[in-house]
């Protein structure tokens, strides 16, 4: 009797064991499913005013604020997108954005990388100064430089130029494409520039060779972030550029508002909508780069 007492305790205590299991798995799964479900509303909240976009674009004048909403356009006007981009000249207007844009990418790339391989790499007395100064733009709002640097480039005779929108990418392409880029280098180990040197490489090398090549997911998240900045920047483009046939997307869809008045939406969300397709694409193709960037890109240093 007494030697089947510890076995029927341990039996019992294992009963206990599985039945708390079974509950702490249960609490998990409702755990788990009450947060999708909270994601799922909120993405759906994120992309419904790009979904009434869409329908906008596509609907005829007369049924854009019919109530309740139509979301699936009847009649589908697909000749809004052609009337829209034909009514201003809009393929110079992505022409001109497009070499802004991938001329900033260009220079922010090529600029932050050298200046972020020397804070990273290199030994120079009063670096982190230095490096500190760099990035104090960061907290001081854009408004506060806003009049300093117009009264600059107005004495550069840069004004109606595009030389404002992309000469300061080949300057360090911003404090905080410097900070990134230089985060990720401090963790590729060092001993692969000391076996580099060994082998005769300089500084240069050891860039182009070894240290690029190993931060592309932190050179994709430079380049979506360029891209997206420079291609959606309105307000640059607003101040230093006063010619219409230099005008970028964003300045002439304010402008395309003030030509067709407030009555055309259908014809501004189907501008809207091509004007946003390029951002949506870059991040499609490039997200696993740029969710890698960031994952990777420690504190370190």
């Amino acid at each position: 009797m007494t030697s089947q007492a510890p076995a029927v305790r341990g039996k019992a205590a294992g009963s206990r064991r599985q039945s708390w299991l079974q509950r702490r798995s249960v609490r998990r799964v409702i755990a788990s499913a009450a947060t999708y479900a909270a994601l799922l509303v909120l993405a759906g909240l994120s992309i419904l005013p790009f979904l009434w976009m869409v329908s906008t674009s596509l609907k005829d004048p007369g049924s854009v604020f019919l109530f309740p909403p139509r979301w699936i356009p009847d009649p589908v006007v697909w000749s809004n997108y052609y009337e829209a981009l034909t009514f201003l000249p809009f393929a110079r207007y992505f022409a001109n954005t497009a070499f802004i844009t991938v001329a900033n990418i260009v220079g922010t790339l090529v600029s932050a990388s050298l200046a972020a391989y020397a804070f990273a790499r290199l030994r120079a007395p009063l670096k982190s100064l230095i490096f500190l100064m760099i990035l104090s733009p960061m907290f001081l709002p854009g408004q506060v430089t806003m009049i300093p640097l117009f009264i600059l480039y107005r004495h550069l005779n840069w004004i109606d130029t595009y030389n404002p929108l992309i000469v300061p990418a080949f300057f360090g392409g911003g404090a905080f494409n410097i900070f990134l880029l230089r985060q990720f280098f401090t963790t590729i180990p060092l001993e692969l520039d000391h076996a580099a040197r060994i082998d005769g490489c300089g500084e240069a090398g050891i860039l182009w060779r070894i240290v690029l090549p190993l931060s592309k997911p932190a050179l994709a998240t430079v380049t979506i972030f360029s891209f997206m900045g420079h291609w959606n920047d309105f307000l640059a483009p607003l101040i230093y550029i006063n010619s219409s046939a230099k005008l970028t997307v964003s300045v002439a869809l304010s402008r395309f508002r003030g030509e067709y008045g407030t009555t055309a939406w259908h014809l501004l969300m189907a501008a809207s909508i091509v004007a946003v397709l390029p951002c949506i694409l870059i991040f499609f193709f490039a997200q696993e780069y740029f969710v890698r960037g960031i994952q990777m890109t420690g504190m370190k240093g």
